[in-house]
């Protein structure tokens, strides 16, 4: 009897996660002429004075910054800037190497960015065409395509619905008639337990936490200067590894993405057993 292939889905940050940086750091904000610590610094302030989300108070610094500076604020400028995103050691090669190794094991594995960076930015990385989707904050667009109003926000909590949006396979940010349907666990497409979170920071702990609640996998990924809040994730019980920002061939991310694999086309294997319709 063979065994059925299965779906898992690999889910990033990507902010300190698969970049070294803060995407709107590299070309906007050379663009613009600020430091970074002086832009997050006014939208911190701003999101504080006006009792706002941070994520909103920061898109709203971005188009005031822009605008000030005569910048182009068009999805396609917001691509353009993306051009100049570094990425880690391995993130390049990662994808494909992933998805051979799961192949391998009848296991078909699917991407997903979970950022609170920009969507538009996103779509303009070197690697975008290895995600199944990318839920990230972005804009609305007028008739010539510049950005006038926030249409999605990502924050820390916002970001767990998404999870549940992959578990179900209801992708569409604006469907919420179906997924909040009763589905029963086993009709989902990709169970928590085959889920594999990767992130770096606070805005990362409720899905790190929730994904290791729900029987899934979370890896805290760290940096000489972040190693050590990798380490209390640990610590709390809220991530089951720790490990480098290097995705390259025999890596720490490589050897544990492949032995998860292994436990799920194990678990796959197993299940051909259980006993079907109370039989």
């Amino acid at each position: 009897m063979s065994t059925p292939e299965v779906t898992s889905a690999f889910i990033y940050d990507f902010d300190g996660t698969l970049s070294p940086g803060n995407m709107q750091e590299y070309a906007f904000m050379k663009q613009l002429g600020m430091q970074p610590e002086d832009f997050w610094k006014a939208a911190n302030e701003r999101a504080v004075g006006q009792q706002g989300d941070q994520v909103l108070a920061y898109m709203y610094q971005m188009l005031h910054e822009a605008n000030h500076k005569n910048m182009s604020v068009s999805r396609a400028s917001f691509r353009a800037y993306a051009h100049d995103v570094a990425l880690f050691p391995g993130v390049e090669e990662w994808f494909d190497r992933i998805n051979a190794y799961g192949a391998a094991r009848n296991i078909r594995v699917q991407h997903f960015i979970i950022s609170s960076g920009l969507r538009e930015m996103l779509e303009g990385i070197s690697i975008y065409r290895h995600f199944t989707k990318v839920y990230a904050s972005g804009y609305m667009y007028d008739t010539n395509g510049v950005a006038f109003w926030p249409a999605l926000a990502v924050n820390y909590t916002t970001k767990t619905q998404f999870l549940f949006r992959i578990n179900k396979g209801v992708l569409d940010e604006w469907e919420s008639g179906e997924i909040n349907a009763y589905r029963p666990m086993n009709e989902r497409p990709v169970p928590f337990h085959r889920m594999v979170y990767f992130g770096d920071g606070t805005t990362d702990i409720p899905c790190m936490k929730l994904v290791r609640e729900q029987g899934g996998t979370s890896v805290a990924i760290y940096r000489d200067h972040s190693i050590h809040m990798a380490e209390q994730l640990l610590r709390e019980n809220r991530v089951c590894f720790s490990s480098p920002a290097d995705y390259t061939p025999g890596s720490r991310n490589d050897l544990i993405a492949q032995d998860l694999l292994n436990k799920m086309a194990a678990c796959a294997a197993l299940d051909r057993w259980r006993p079907q319709n109370g039989q």
